[in-house]
């Protein structure tokens, strides 16, 4: 019988409840659903104290960093960017276990301590995304990308909340195969389970600021009229501007023109269609605005580099306006 997988987690303020348990529910549900512990969790502080909280709580742990040596897997989870004064020890700490695992992962902001200790050079790497300016400019020998997560040979990293169950997902399908994890995302009630390729969604108020009220508001009209797509006039009619108006604040905020953003806007919507529904190509297309099969197919190749057909049947390269 195969021994369960030591995983160890190193909790780093802040942390939250729900931060926590978006990391560790789906493992423990891999264990529910099994019939057996294919996962053993343990939780860890930097000086084996309860980890203070929100609401005066105090998460308990199992231990400090230093009592986590026989873990065969070591993550690193907390939701922000607070220097303490051992971090420095921290991240030594945390070198020094590096030789010792098969697998170090960052959740949420922990790919920062990671980075801090130098273990991430040379590899893709992810964080939640209020955090991933600064850590892109301060970590240069660091992939950074804006992917929910990533996982690069020994390295996992993910972004935060409903992004750490994608995530660890991807580590038990990588595991235990993708039946798992279907049954897993169905108790959870998570309708899709995210790729790696995927970005994260940065909420527009954020990368623009509360100062372009317009340009946020021709964003949400584009979200809500997908199937039949409104004219860049017409957008620039209900928000009360100019067509060049409009097209100023998109090349100024969003680097695009509104017609190839809405088009941007649609075909994404379109793949989350073709990997998570059973709908036809046409039927799809028709959703996202399209006016027929051999257009959205057409379109879709130019975007993506692959078929709608191939999007759904990964390798096979037939290309079929399947209706």
């Amino acid at each position: 019988m195969t021994a369960p997988l030591q995983l160890a987690v190193l909790l780093l303020p802040p942390c939250s409840p729900f931060g926590i348990g978006c990391f560790a529910e789906p493992f423990l549900q891999a264990n529910r659903l099994a019939g057996k512990t294919l996962y053993q969790l343990r939780f860890y502080s930097w000086n084996g104290q309860p980890l203070p909280m929100a609401g005066g709580m105090r998460y308990p742990v199992s231990g400090a960093l230093r009592d986590a040596e026989a873990c065969d897997q070591l993550f690193v989870l907390s939701e922000g960017v607070l220097p303490f004064s051992d971090a420095a020890l921290c991240c030594h700490a945390l070198a020094l276990l590096a030789s010792r695992v098969s697998l170090l992962g960052g959740v949420h902001c922990g790919a920062w301590w990671l980075a801090s200790a130098g273990l991430l050079d040379g590899y893709h790497a992810t964080i939640h995304w209020p955090e991933q300016p600064a850590f892109a400019e301060r970590f240069r020998s660091v992939v950074a990308s804006q992917h929910v997560y990533e996982l690069d040979r020994g390295r996992f990293t993910c972004a935060g909340g409903l992004a750490q169950i994608d995530g660890t997902l991807a580590l038990i399908g990588r595991q235990h195969g993708v039946e798992l994890v279907e049954s897993i995302a169905a108790v959870l009630c998570a309708e899709r389970v995210r790729g790696s390729d995927e970005r994260q969604r940065v909420p527009l108020l954020a990368r623009v600021g509360e100062k372009h009220p317009k340009l946020t508001e021709a964003v949400m009209l584009m979200e809500a009229n997908i199937e039949e797509p409104l004219t860049t006039d017409e957008l620039a009619r209900l928000t009360n501007q100019s067509r060049r108006q409009l097209a100023r604040l998109f090349k100024q905020y969003l680097d695009d023109s509104p017609s190839r953003y809405y088009l941007q806007l649609r075909l994404e919507r379109a793949r989350q269609l073709l990997r998570n529904t059973g709908k036809s190509v046409v039927q799809i297309g028709l959703l996202c605005g399209f006016s027929s099969g051999p257009h959205f197919s057409t379109v879709y190749r130019t975007h993506f580099g692959i078929s709608p057909r191939e999007e759904r049947f990964p390798g096979d390269s037939e290309f079929a306006d399947e209706g």
